[in-house]
């Protein structure tokens, strides 16, 4: 009866040290991880969908800027191309995030410089699909800012989970976790959404 007591608490106490070494918490934070860079995904996804909309808008009022408004959709193709693409099993690569980041911030370096052209033109700026596009661009760079907020805190949390003991021993001995990449703007202040100025003049 003592023995069979014994191997019971042993069993309990073994589940607890265990459950203390990562064996529950780094999964858990990874998957939390791999959830809001699907997030971001997304939001550079409805980003990308809303350039149609422009196009229609500028192609149709602004002749001018054709030259610019094809330097966005260029810059757009590159940034949804497949093989630009990051991959939850590419998170904790920093080529493939680096890579990734460049194409999405030049896109939107080029939609920030045909935003700024167009304001040029106050019969575009009178347009009520115009308007109707400003209010729909300024939230997708919110909701782009607020993903990359909570991918990036997921990241801290997941890679400070990985490193502290006791978490460390089951990450390392038993997942063979890496450290996740944090997206970074490549350039200051790309991760916060523009300023749009609706005003006519």
């Amino acid at each position: 009866m003592f023995t069979r007591l014994a191997k019971v608490a042993t069993l309990i106490v073994g589940t607890f040290a265990l459950s203390a070494c990562g064996i529950n918490s780094v999964p858990a934070a990874e998957e939390n991880a791999k959830a809001k860079w699907a997030d971001v995904e997304a939001a550079f996804q409805e980003r990308a969908n809303l350039l149609p909309n422009l196009q229609e808008i500028v192609m149709s009022s602004a002749e001018e800027e054709r030259a610019t408004l094809q330097g966005v959709i260029e810059a757009r193709a590159s940034a949804t191309r497949p093989e630009i693409q990051v991959d939850t099993d590419d998170l904790n690569n920093p080529e493939a995030m680096q890579q990734y980041q460049a194409a999405q911030n030049e896109f939107g370096s080029a939609l920030s410089r045909l935003l700024v052209s167009v304001e040029a033109y106050p019969e575009l700026r009178s347009q009520e699909n115009f308007g109707r596009f400003m209010t729909q661009l300024e939230g997708s760079e919110n909701r782009v800012r607020i993903a990359i907020r909570d991918y990036n805190e997921a990241v801290r949390q997941y890679n400070t989970t990985i490193r502290t003991f006791p978490d460390t021993i089951g990450a390392n001995i038993i997942h063979g976790a890496e450290p996740m990449v944090p997206y970074e703007a490549a350039t200051e202040g790309a991760e916060v959404a523009p300023e749009l100025d609706m005003r006519s003049e």
